[in-house]
């Protein structure tokens, strides 16, 4: 008979580890969406900054090249489509690579106006836009390291058998598809003084 209070016991205690690991496991896993959630909102937010700025630098490059009519129309297209909720990251994604070349194609296009070239408002909005862009590299580095993490747990045995209960499926990477796209849109653009 002594023998089974042992028994009760170290059953007990082997339940009460597996319960630790599995409160653990859970909360972890949480804490992990939840990191995801937030680097998500610091890109979101770096985006809607982006998305603000385009409008005025295609009226500012509208003033001296009134005529290039339908690339302004793709870069607010472009503009519109990215700012557009979206439902999966890699959707936002594919919509930002194309305005990313849409921007890239207006830079270009400034290239061409050496009047444009010097304007102090083209100039700033350039700083701001390549200023956001490092901004929003950051972010989505960030958010894909926490990406990362959370996919590995969910991927991960033994706590992929948490998350599966916890019907917690893969998150997407935040990606730019192109690689041409990659790189920020640079200009040079001399201030004019010679």
């Amino acid at each position: 008979m002594e023998g089974a209070p042992l028994i009760l016991l170290i059953v007990a205690g082997f339940g009460f580890l597996v319960l630790l690991w599995v409160v653990g496991t859970f909360n972890g896993l949480v804490r992990l969406r939840n990191h995801c959630r937030e680097s998500w909102s610091d890109i979101d937010t770096e985006l809607k900054r982006r998305h603000d700025l385009i409008p005025n630098l295609v009226e500012t490059v509208k003033g001296y090249a009134a005529h290039e009519r339908q690339t302004f129309e793709r870069v607010i297209a472009a503009r519109d489509r990215a700012e557009a909720p979206h439902d999966r990251v890699r959707d936002q994604a594919g919509d930002e690579s194309v305005l990313s070349r849409e921007v890239g194609h207006l830079f270009a296009l400034a290239e061409g106006y050496p009047e444009l070239k010097a304007d102090r408002n083209f100039l700033h909005l350039q700083r701001e836009l390549v200023n956001t862009e490092d901004r929003i590299q950051a972010a989505r580095r960030f958010y894909n390291a926490n990406v990362r993490d959370l996919n590995n747990r969910i991927e991960m045995f033994p706590s992929s058998l948490i998350a599966g209960s916890m019907d917690l499926g893969n998150w997407d990477y935040f990606e730019i598809a192109d690689l041409a796209v990659r790189e920020v849109p640079t200009v040079d653009v001399g201030t004019g003084r010679g």
